[in-house]
């Protein structure tokens, strides 16, 4: 519902802006113009998110996770603890 209601809230404000001969009118029905596009672009992405997010009850619960964590935890550990660098002896950074 509030999708249409700002969609014709842009609407309204494009009609207003080229049959209106203020510049306060015009600057107002510009700016609800803006407002209303903008929020009816924010509404159908909020749909489609909504549209495609899981449920609450399919995702894994705290518990469940720790316990996938315990059991591909030891499969994966990286055979150095860290990352570290190898430069020629007697060279330096700007590479003379």
């Amino acid at each position: 519902m509030f999708r249409w209601i700002v969609l014709v809230l842009a609407v309204l404000g494009l009609a207003l802006v080229f049959t209106t001969k203020s510049p306060a009118v015009l600057g107002l029905a510009l700016l609800s113009s803006l407002v209303g596009v903008v929020g009816f672009i924010f509404s159908l992405a909020a749909d489609r998110i909504a549209s495609n997010a899981r449920p609450d009850t399919a995702m894994a619960s705290v518990d469940e996770l720790a316990a996938l964590g315990k059991r591909y935890g030891a499969a994966r550990k990286p055979a150095s603890g860290g990352v570290t660098k190898v430069f020629a002896e007697g060279a330096d950074d700007a590479g003379r």
